[in-house]
């Protein structure tokens, strides 16, 4: 199973005893990443024969965490696996992985569980239909972060008020945010302003929380490839108060770039 080290450290599972040892020693901290020497060492183990006679099966998750040269380690033996040996790459943004390795994979995609399934399942957990509705929005159908929205005192009020905070230029609404949740919770305003410009409804955000917003399509789009960017180099030791203040100013500017909404 290869993860980042900081994802293992957070589920209670051990590290390689080199790695362990270069991280007790303070020579380096916990990687954000998949390294490159553990992705060889999960190469070797696919090229030994399997003790049991049985296949192996090497788990990447999440894939996109590989860097240039942690994907570049694995693309032979992607290529021809040895043996009874399958390589499982898990990941939510498969556009972020390196062309050459999309194309030795075989796609299968996962998909949410149905509208009507989630709601059966929050309605046991003693989530309401209110709160149903705006958790199952914010987190884009995803049953588990929707219930974690709901079971946190405050949180689908501040989801709310985000569009109308950023265009405020209130930068306290992501107080103890990481600066990963807050590109994901600012991209996902861009995209409902943006769907809401065509006329559609919007998929993260109740509309009303939109309706003082309003901003030209070509303005949106640049932010949107602006937030992706920034989302890719998310894992660099950023000055967090400077990152907030940096999404939250470019927000402002883009928020108020156009003619407001007459009631």
């Amino acid at each position: 199973m290869l993860m980042p080290e900081t994802t293992m450290i957070e589920l209670g599972w051990p590290l390689s005893e080199k790695a362990q040892a270069e991280v007790d020693d303070k020579k380096r901290k916990p990687s954000k990443e998949i390294r490159v020497d553990a992705m060889r060492d999960a190469v070797e183990f696919s090229q030994r024969t399997s003790a049991r006679g049985r296949g192996k099966v090497v788990v990447v998750f999440p894939a996109e965490q590989m860097n240039h040269i942690t994907a570049n380690a694995l693309l032979k033996t992607l290529e021809e696996p040895p043996g009874d040996v399958r390589f499982v790459l898990a990941t939510e943004s498969a556009h972020q992985l390196l062309p050459t390795i999309r194309s030795r994979c075989i796609s299968h995609t996962l998909q949410w569980p149905p509208l009507q399934e989630a709601e059966s399942w929050l309605a046991g957990q003693a989530v309401t239909a209110e709160q149903m509705n705006l958790a199952l929005k914010a987190s884009g159908g995803r049953p588990e972060f929707a219930l974690t929205l709901a079971q946190t005192e405050g949180a689908l009020n501040r989801w709310s008020a985000i569009p109308h905070a950023l265009r405020m230029g209130d930068v306290s609404i992501f107080k103890d945010w990481s600066a990963a949740s807050q590109i994901d919770a600012i991209q996902k305003v861009c995209h409902d302003l943006m769907v809401v410009s065509t006329g559609a409804d919007p998929r993260f955000f109740p509309r009303q929380a939109l309706q003082d917003v309003r901003a030209p399509m070509f303005s949106l789009s640049a932010w949107s490839k602006e937030l992706s960017q920034s989302m890719k180099t998310i894992d660099h030791p950023f000055n967090a108060g400077l990152l907030t203040e940096s999404l939250v100013s470019k927000a402002q500017t883009v928020l108020n770039s156009g003619e407001p909404k007459r009631p």
